[in-house]
């Protein structure tokens, strides 16, 4: 299912701004209750965190690619991260009755959500990916999220023919005390093509069903390939 399309692309510029603005902030409201509420989809599998120790932010020192300039539109298909072995094929979603991204179905353990509203991997700005950290069962396609490494790769096959190849360039966790929406998820570099892998993480509370934390990745584009 497709996200909403950003409204009054015909409208005059300062008209598309204030409309593109609102929508941002619904986006990050609803990012917000995504990480505390809405995808507690579990029972208690990794008890007492899902490894999120790892998370290591951006080491000083690290040497990191030039950013390569930004893409045209193009819808993904699948996501690649090769250091945790994940090649997983990436649905759009949009947002829910209360204004939360819609995450990928329980059932689809294994699949990331792209929010549709927002950017194309590739393009300027910051497109976000979602995904489960695990089921009442078994993990899901980011349990071991918070161990990919500043320096590390994520791909994004897209329907133009193109993969985008990007870099990753921070690793945080961020608990609900000091959780700030606009820097965990907003682009960090003007005009820069950059992506953000996001799933729960921290400590998972029986009694309300929640997660403490949000896990995410921040990567940016410095290649592209057939």
């Amino acid at each position: 299912m497709a996200g909403p399309e950003p409204e009054g692309a015909d409208a005059p510029h300062g008209t598309r701004r204030l409309v593109m603005g609102v929508a941002w902030a619904v986006l990050l409201v609803g990012l917000w209750l995504w990480g505390n509420e809405i995808t507690d989809v579990r029972g208690g599998l990794s008890d007492p965190t899902t490894g999120d120790i790892a998370a290591v932010g951006r080491p000083p020192g690290l040497e990191l690619p030039r950013p390569h300039e930004p893409l045209a539109d193009a819808r993904p298909q699948r996501v690649d991260v090769p250091s945790l072995g994940v090649r997983a094929p990436v649905v759009a979603r949009g947002l829910d009755a209360v204004g939360a991204i819609d995450p990928p179905p329980y059932g689809q353990p294994g699949v990331v959500g792209w929010y549709g509203g927002g950017v194309r991997p590739g393009a300027a700005g910051a497109a976000l990916l979602v995904g489960h950290v695990d089921t009442e069962s078994r993990p899901a396609v980011f349990y071991h999220l918070s161990a990919v490494r500043p320096g590390e790769k994520v791909r994004v096959v897209r329907d133009d023919g193109a993969v985008a190849e990007f870099t990753v360039d921070d690793v945080q966790v961020l608990g609900r005390d000091d959780f700030d929406a606009k820097t965990a998820y907003g682009p960090r570099e003007e005009g820069r093509a950059e992506l953000r892998l996001i799933t729960c993480g921290g400590t998972f509370d029986r009694a309300s069903r929640t997660y403490s934390a949000n896990v995410v990745v921040s990567a940016y584009l410095t290649g592209v390939g057939p």
